[in-house]
């Protein structure tokens, strides 16, 4: 009998990780999730019998090595690491104490190396495999706003692209995902009146609210289609956004 596939999904919030979890599912993979919200997980777990909680505050690095020890004993090697765990300060950087960049560092790009340096070898043995981190376009620009935020997303691409590099040649693609939107999670709220100002839509825009936003099944999706491509049309940084966003 044939073992399905594993995924490792770091940062399963209540968007786009949650998401994720439930398209790798359908799709017949097993999946190990990992975040610090117990309840959300457990009730992941519940509904989907693949899918594992892994309770673990990655911006501990040495809990966090511990918990893929765990899960690679427990549940064996991944075919696919989705590395969807984000720390961020927005403000100017006058505003902001200077530490808080190096933690945003911390999950965003040194957890990154790890999970990717403690699987890499046993995937490459077992034949392949996948390795994705959900980005954005902070990954490119520094705005104001961004001050400790975009330098770390610029480090975690930059990581990605020497990883794809890296390993590309020998059996593993690792690409990166930037979403370009504000993407439709739960704690924004369901309507206009209850969603900051910031990401209320102007009175003129010309669509309804629901394509300002990034769905995250549809998210989800593009994390399973990018992780499964053909081996002779890998893609490195792929950017999605609303059909409605102006760029």
């Amino acid at each position: 009998m044939t073992t399905s596939p594993l995924c490792i999904i770091t940062g399963v919030g209540d968007a786009t990780g949650s998401a994720t979890v439930r398209k790798f599912i359908a799709e017949g993979y097993r999946v190990a999730m990992i975040a610090r919200n117990a309840k959300r997980l457990q009730a992941l777990e519940k509904v989907h019998p693949g899918a594992q909680t892994y309770v673990c505050d990655i911006s501990d690095l040495g809990r966090f090595k511990r918990c893929l020890e765990r899960i690679e004993a427990e549940m064996g090697c991944p075919a696919v690491l989705v590395h969807n765990a984000v720390s961020h300060a927005f403000g100017r950087f006058r505003g902001l104490d200077p530490m808080q960049i190096e933690a945003n560092f911390r999950v965003n790009t040194t957890a990154l190396l790890i999970f990717a340096r403690f699987f890499a070898d046993t995937m490459l043995a077992n034949g392949g495999g996948a390795i994705l981190a959900t980005g954005n376009t902070a990954s490119h620009r520094g705005v104001p706003n961004y001050a400790l935020f975009a330098p770390t997303k610029a480090a975690q691409r930059s990581l990605c692209e020497a990883l794809a590099r890296d390993l590309g040649p020998e059996g593993i693609h690792v690409c990166y995902l930037s979403i370009d939107a504000a993407i439709d999670a739960t704690w924004l709220g369901t309507s206009d009146e209850d969603r900051p100002a910031w990401l209320t839509p102007p009175d003129d825009w010309p669509h309804a609210r629901e394509d300002y936003f990034a769905h995250p099944d549809g998210i989800a999706a593009e994390i399973y289609h990018l992780t499964h491509q053909h081996k002779t049309t890998w893609a490195f940084e792929y950017t999605i956004r609303p059909f409605a966003e102006k760029w």
